[in-house]
C-alpha cells in the first residue's frame, strides 16, 4: 500500500510539472490571479505554484482581477494578504498590475507596487506588440468610457487586453453575467479590436465560448473558491470550480496561448487563441 501511495505521488508530481506554453524568449509572458487576497493558506498554496512555474516559464507581469484584499486595508493587511505570499516574485523583479474589484478600497491605487499610480484606470505597454487596459468595473462612468475609447482607439498595439473584476459574461450561479456593464463595453471592445478579456469576481476558472469573435476568461479563484458554483449552461467552453487556480500566458506573434494551473500544480484547461483583427483590418485585408 505504501509503495502504491509513493508511485501515486510521482505520477501526480509528474503531471505537475507539465508545461504547454512555447516559453519562446523574445514572446510575452505574464500570469494572471483573481480574488487573491485573503491571506490564507490557499493563497500561499498558489503563490508557490506560481514561484515553482516560474522558474521554467519565466513570465515578468502578473495581472490582478481585483478583491486583492479582503476584510482590512492596514499595512499588516498588505503584507500578510500581498507581500508575503508573492514575496519570492516581487525580489524577482515580477511587477503586480492591480485593478479594483467590489471588496477593495479605492485607495489601493495609491499602493506602490499594484502600479496603478494613482489612477482607477489605466493602460501599460509591456511589450511592442501588446497593450493591456485596466478598468474600474465597480463606476463604469461616462468619463472613463471615453478615456477607454480615446486609448483605445489611439493604440496601434496588435494585441489590445482588457482586464477588469465583474464578467460580463459568466455561468455563474452565485453572481453570473454583467449584462448591464456588457451594454457599455462590449461595442468598444468589438469596434476597436480588443481581443481577450480577463475578469474575477466569481471564485472559479471559466472560458466561455467566443462571443462575437471575442475571448473571455473568468479567473478568480486565487484565493476564493465556490465548488459547484458553474451552472450547465451554453456560454461555457471549459469551467473548472474544484479547486483554486491560476493562469500563465504567452503572446507568441499572432497567437495567445493560455495555460490554467490549479493549487496541486496539475493543468486544468490550456489552449491558444488568434489575434482578433478589426473590421477595418479585415477590409483593407481583402481590398488587396
Amino acid at each position: 500500500m505504501r509503495v502504491l501511495l509513493t508511485l501515486l505521488l510521482l505520477f501526480t508530481s509528474a503531471l505537475a510539472q507539465d508545461l504547454f506554453l512555447p516559453n519562446k524568449k523574445d514572446s510575452l509572458h505574464f500570469a494572471v490571479i483573481g480574488d487573491s487576497g485573503t491571506g490564507g493558506s490557499a493563497q500561499y498554496a498558489v503563490a508557490r505554484q506560481m514561484v515553482a512555474y516560474r522558474a521554467r516559464f519565466p513570465y515578468s507581469v502578473v495581472l490582478m482581477l481585483g478583491d486583492n484584499l479582503y476584510g482590512g486595508e492596514s499595512p499588516r493587511d498588505y503584507k500578510l494578504k500581498f507581500e508575503d505570499p508573492y514575496k519570492d516574485l516581487l525580489s524577482g523583479g515580477v511587477k503586480f498590475y492591480a485593478t479594483l474589484g467590489n471588496h477593495d478600497d479605492p485607495k489601493q491605487r495609491f499602493y506602490q507596487a499594484f502600479n496603478m499610480n494613482g489612477q482607477r484606470y489605466y493602460t501599460f505597454k509591456p511589450h511592442d506588440r501588446v497593450r493591456f487596459f485596466a478598468l474600474d468595473s465597480n463606476y463604469m462612468d461616462p468619463e472613463q468610457l471615453a478615456w477607454l475609447e480615446r486609448e483605445l482607439k489611439g493604440s496601434d498595439s496588435p494585441w489590445k487586453i482588457c482586464f477588469f473584476h465583474h464578467p460580463l459574461y459568466s455561468s455563474g450561479k452565485r453572481h453570473g453575467s454583467d449584462e448591464e456593464l456588457r451594454t457599455y463595453l462590449e461595442p468598444l471592445f468589438l469596434k476597436y479590436g480588443v481581443s481577450a478579456v480577463f475578469a474575477g469576481h466569481e471564485h472559479f476558472y471559466e472560458r466561455l465560448k467566443p462571443q462575437k469573435g471575442l475571448y473571455y476568461f473568468i479567473s478568480g479563484g486565487a484565493a476564493k473558491l465556490r465548488r459547484g458554483n458553474i451552472a450547465r449552461s451554453n456560454l461555457t467552453d471549459k469551467g473548472f470550480d474544484q479547486d483554486y487556480h491560476f493562469m500563465l500566458i504567452e503572446i507568441d506573434g499572432d497567437i495567445l496561448h493560455f495555460q490554467t494551473i490549479a493549487r496541486s500544480g496539475a493543468t486544468v484547461d490550456s489552449g491558444i487563441i488568434p489575434l482578433r483583427q478589426t473590421i477595418k483590418s479585415q477590409t483593407a485585408a481583402s481590398a488587396r
